[in-house]
Parts: C-alpha cells; sequence; structure tokens
C-alpha cells in the first residue's frame, strides 16, 4: 500500500516527485522519502518517517535535484516506521530501489546476501531487492538486465522503481501483483504507482501487465514482457480534468467527501438520471450475459464487502436472486462449491485491492459465467480483467475512511438488482418506481447533510468513551456493521455491530452506562422487533442513540438520544443512515483529536495481502 513515484527527464524533477508524493499520501503515511541522480552523476536522498510535508521541509532546507529520480511513500508491512526503514534503499553505493508490495522469500533471500557480504541497515523486505540489482550490477550487467534477473528470484507481490549512477538518465521498474504505471511525456517519462500522481505532467498513460519490466529515459520507452520479449503496450489517453486534492472549504477530506455525495451520486446514476436502465451501462455484452445469470457471487474486502452484503438483500428481495457474499481474502484461498449460471461480482473502490485481485483471477469460466467489477477508477486492474464493469463515478476519494465510494457502490448494486430482476419477474411498476426513488436519493441525502448539527452534538457523548455497540436488523445490519468500521477507523474506539436479534446471545453481557450502543432503526417491518431489542439494552443501563425515521415514535427519554431522520422511500434507507453514521464518526474523531484523513496504521489502496 505504499506509493512510488520516478522521473526521467531534460528538466530538474524533484518538484514533480513530491508533486507526485503528495497525491499518492493516501496510500501511505509512515515515512515518505525520494532519490535523485545529480549533474555529476552522485546519488543524493533524502528519507524521513512521518508524513510527505516532513519530507518536503528536509528538502527545502537542503534541496537535492537531479533530471533522474524516484521516491516513495510508506505504509509499513516489514520494519517499524522509522527513517532507516523508509525508501529508498541503497546498495553498492551506487543504485536505489523504491518497492510497493511484499516479498515472501526475503529471509532465505537476505541469509544468502549476508553470507556473500553485503550489509543490511534496515528490517525491510525491500532491502533483499536492492542488494540483489546491486550483486547483478556488480558482475557488470546493464540497469535492465539487472532487474530481470533480479525479479526472477522474487516471490511475492511487488511494483519496483530503480536508479543507477552509471546509467545516469534511466528509470527501470518492474511489476509483479502491485500497480504501476506509465507515464509518457515529451522529452520525458514518469512512471508512479497511481496515474493521479502524474496529472499534473502528463495525459498519456500506459497500464502495464503483470511480470513487465519497463526502461525508461526521457525520449526512449522499452516494455519488455515476463519472458524478456519486448512488448507493446497500449497508450491510453485520460481527458477528464485533473482533480486536485484540495479540501476547499472544508477543515479535512473525509468531511468534504460526505458532503460531495448528492453530486456523487447523481453521477453514478448517469443515463438513468433523465431514461431508463439499458444494460449496456454495465457493458456490451452485459445483456446476453445477464440473460444466463441464476445466481450472484460477491467477493469484496472493508467497506465494500459491507456494500456486498446489503446487495444480498436487494439481489433477494427485489430480484429473486440468490447472492452469496464473502471476504476476499478468505474466498480465494477456500475450497467451494459453486451454484451453476453465477455471476461474480467484485467490488473495489480503487480497482487495485490485492485479495480481491486475486479472487478474480483464480475464478476459472466454469466456475463462472462471467465477472462484473464495481469500481471508481477506470483502466484499474480490476477493471480491465473483468468481462463487464460498472463505474461508481465518485471521483477521487482521498480520505482513508471510505464515504461516497461506499453509497456510489449501494447505488450500483441497486441498478445491478434491477437489471437482473428484470429477467426474473420483477414487475415494470416496480421497477420504475425504483429508479424514479433512485433519481430523487441526491435530495435525500442533502436532507441528512442539514442534520450535521445535531450529528455533532450527538458526538459529544461519545468523547470519552472507549467501546461502542452499533445495532441494526434485515438489511440494516450491514449499514450497522459500516458505521462501526468508520468509528473505529478514525477515532480509534473499539466498535462492533451485531445483529439487535443477537444481543442476548452475548453481546448484552457488555451493555453498562459506559458502553454507548447505536441502533440503526428505519420504519420497517423488524422495527418492532428492535424496539424490543433496546429495550434489553435500556433496562441494562445502557445509554441509547436512535437514529430513527421520523414518523416511528422514537422520543428522547432517560437513556435515549434520538436523531429523526428524514422519512423517505424503504429501498434508499441504507443510503441516508450510512451518511448520519459517518458524519457522527467524523465528529467524534474530531473531537478526540485524531488524524481523520490519515487514521494511524491504515491506508487507502490495499495493494497487500
Amino acid at each position: 500500500m505504499c506509493g512510488i513515484v520516478a522521473a526521467t527527464a531534460r528538466r530538474e524533477v524533484s518538484e514533480i516527485l513530491l508533486e507526485g508524493l503528495r497525491r499518492l499520501e493516501y496510500r501511505g503515511y509512515d515515512s515518505a522519502g525520494m532519490a535523485l541522480i545529480d549533474n555529476e552523476h552522485h546519488l543524493q536522498m533524502h528519507k524521513q518517517q512521518g508524513k510527505v510535508a516532513v519530507l518536503e521541509q528536509s528538502q527545502s532546507m537542503q534541496p537535492i535535484l537531479g533530471c533522474v529520480g524516484i521516491a516513495h511513500t510508506r505504509w509499513a508491512t516489514h520494519g517499524e516506521p522509522s527513517a532507516a526503514n523508509a525508501h529508498p534503499h541503497i546498495s553498492s553505493q551506487r543504485v536505489a530501489l523504491v518497492h510497493n508490495g511484499i516479498i515472501e522469500n526475503h529471509v532465505q533471500l537476505r541469509k544468502e546476501l549476508k553470507a556473500e557480504g553485503f550489509e543490511f541497515t534496515s528490517a525491510t523486505d525491500t532491502e533483499v531487492v536492492v542488494h540483489l540489482l546491486g550483486q547483478q550490477l556488480n558482475a557488470g550487467h546493464s540497469l535492465l538486465h539487472a532487474m530481470q534477473a533480479t525479479v526472477k528470484r522474487l516471490e511475492g507481490a511487488y511494483a519496483l522503481a530503480a536508479i543507477d549512477i552509471k546509467h545516469p538518465e534511466e528509470v527501470v521498474a518492474a511489476r509483479e501483483g502491485s500497480p504501476l504505471v506509465v507515464g509518457v511525456g515529451i522529452g520525458e517519462n514518469f512512471l508512479a504507482s497511481d496515474q493521479m500522481a502524474l496529472r499534473q505532467v502528463t495525459d498519456r498513460f500506459i497500464y502495464l501487465e503483470e511480470g513487465d519490466v519497463v526502461q525508461a529515459t526521457p525520449t526512449h520507452l522499452s516494455i519488455f514482457a515476463r519472458n524478456g520479449e519486448p512488448v507493446t503496450r497500449a497508450q491510453t489517453m485520460i481527458s477528464a480534468a485533473v482533480e486536485v486534492a484540495d479540501r476547499g472549504e472544508f477543515e479535512h477530506f473525509m468531511l468534504k467527501e460526505i458532503y460531495e455525495q448528492p453530486s456523487a451520486l447523481s453521477a453514478t446514476l448517469g443515463a438513468v438520471a433523465d431514461g431508463p436502465l439499458i444494460d449496456e451501462q454495465f457493458g456490451a455484452e452485459a445483456a446476453a450475459l445477464f440473460d444466463q445469470v441464476e445466481t450472484v457471487q460477491i467477493v469484496a474486502c472493508g467497506t465494500s464487502f459491507h456494500a456486498g452484503l446489503v446487495a444480498r438483500y436487494w439481489l433477494e428481495d427485489i430480484a429473486g436472486i440468490p447472492c452469496d457474499v464473502e471476504v476476499a481474502s478468505e474466498f480465494r484461498y477456500r475450497k467451494r462449491k459453486q451454484h451453476a449460471n453465477t455471476l461474480l461480482v467484485t467490488v473495489s473502490q480503487s480497482g487495485e485491492t490485492a485479495d480481491t485481485l486475486a479472487a478474480l483471477r483464480n475464478a476459472t469460466e466454469p466456475q463462472f459465467l462471467g465477472s462484473l467489477v464495481i469500481s471508481n477508477v477506470d483502466n484499474s486492474s480490476l477493471v480491465r480483467e473483468s468481462d463487464l464493469v460498472f463505474l461508481t463515478r465518485a471521483g477521487a476519494e482521498i480520505g482513508v475512511a471510505s464515504t461516497k465510494a461506499f453509497t456510489t457502490q449501494l447505488v450500483a448494486f441497486l441498478l445491478l438488482t434491477v437489471a437482473l430482476g428484470r429477467r426474473h419477474g420483477l414487475d415494470e411498476k416496480i421497477e420504475q418506481q425504483l429508479l424514479d426513488e433512485l433519481r430523487e436519493l441526491p435530495r435525500w441525502v442533502d436532507q441528512v447533510l442539514q442534520l450535521d448539527r445535531d450529528i455533532q452534538r450527538m458526538s459529544e457523548a461519545f468523547i470519552q468513551k472507549h467501546h461502542a455497540l452499533f445495532l441494526g436488523r434485515g438489511v440494516h445490519y450491514p449499514i450497522a456493521m459500516e458505521g462501526a468500521l468508520k468509528l473505529k477507523e478514525i477515532s480509534y474506539i473499539h466498535a462492533e455491530a451485531y445483529p439487535a436479534g443477537e444481543l442476548k446471545h452475548g453481546p448484552l453481557a457488555l451493555v453498562d452506562a459506559d458502553m454507548p450502543v447505536v441502533a440503526v432503526a428505519p420504519n420497517d417491518d423488524l422495527l418492532e422487533k428492535l424496539k424490543s431489542n433496546l429495550e434489553e439494552v435500556r433496562s441494562r443501563g445502557g445509554e441509547l442513540y436512535v437514529f430513527a425515521d421520523n414518523v416511528d415514535g422514537f422520543q428522547d427519554e432517560q437513556q435515549v438520544h434520538v436523531l429523526p431522520m428524514p422519512h423517505c422511500p424503504e429501498r434508499l434507507k441504507p443510503v441516508l443512515y450510512t451518511v448520519a453514521l459517518q458524519l457522527l464518526s467524523y465528529h467524534v474523531a474530531l473531537q478526540k483529536g485524531t488524524d481523520v484523513d490519515k487514521p494511524r496504521n491504515l491506508a487507502k489502496s490495499v495493494t497487500v495481502e
């Protein structure tokens, strides 16, 4: 989950590298560093523990300059966050390297390299790679051939970029299991983990395939496949306006992105906003594939997994289609019995989530009719490798805790429910009603955002708390799970979610005056049962914080604190209650003084197992 930027140009590139790191900091912010080859062909380097701003300060105090360089922002996997463990790593005082991913055979490689006299100064798995590279260079190989030989010895996932003082115009890179994109310029070329890092310098990109090795100079670009043969990869022109990582009037990206949800939802609805849902919104071959679908298998991680859990209720209730949902890291390793005529649906905000991508790649054709990905990033690995694609048009999401990416995923699943449901007896009137409701969704979300001050006041009760319990029933149980995840992610309050009916089977033992209980209580068929569950909490001295439909009769009283929610169509409530819980988590974290956008130990794009 680290971020890589590299550049080779006829101009000085230190600021290009720093700007790339600023745009990639959502991928890791434990430490940061950059290395450049100066005009005298010397290797110059800064490495600092902490965020990119600390690296910027080092650069401003003691500038290092050059036309060829690599840079990195780290999310620690091997070795604690420190300057010593920060990238780039160097070998033989001549070659520097940055790495995203995990080298699984690093222990054995380290033993071999130590026996040959190589000295290690870090606890990272990455340092074995740079020493392998140095070993090859010391044997007289070119930087390109050294990289090709090195990657043959690596097991695991990696994106690599390296520079060498004896090849002063050259950057060499490789990709296996971790994303890496080439940015093509005029008299300059770039590499990065994410195209967003390079949008300030180019709009032309090459998406590398697994096993590719790249050799780049200012005027030349060569790509080699795993077998060493030169290959041509297609260039993609991205004409959309550059999205600048700017908080605007908001204190944090997370709050900005919560407030962007009405526009993100409108954009995701796309053509449906003015017309009917057509199968081709999922891909040119969608109609033929959807005609054969009898079951759906959803695979995802984290917040996207919660979206899949909500979708299961919709697909089975509205469309009448059996649906299984599984965490990708379990699905990819489990022996399973697959139903016939199953559509595999993967969900990933970044389109690069390692476990989800592996699940797709491990899915064989006889097991599944085909694959559909729901993602927010065009040209990502999952998008390129899936049969069908639905892009959630949420725009760039910088805050680590997902907000608008999640709610737009829910919209995507509702549209998929309609598309499949019309083949399984969904009444045309119900379909039209559902689409009409979706068109009104941005307006309903606006009404929830108007409750911000009320939610802020409610959040004050959580400041001194260390634990919280979230309850929901039916389709709102996954929403309670998502609310608990948001609270723990950014406020560091331990939070768990349960189906409200499970209270008496264990969680009730935890309830006391110091354990706030948050209930998602829409006015639906399970409301009366939920009320009974909440009385179980109240009778044990628990404090209840109830997000309730404003017509369902909940009122503030002793131990019960109610936030009246807009009365809206039943199928839209999961989205609305999610937005309210996002605001609750945000305000709790803000008052506890945590780093809302960059919570400890987490990163945005999870590209390692």
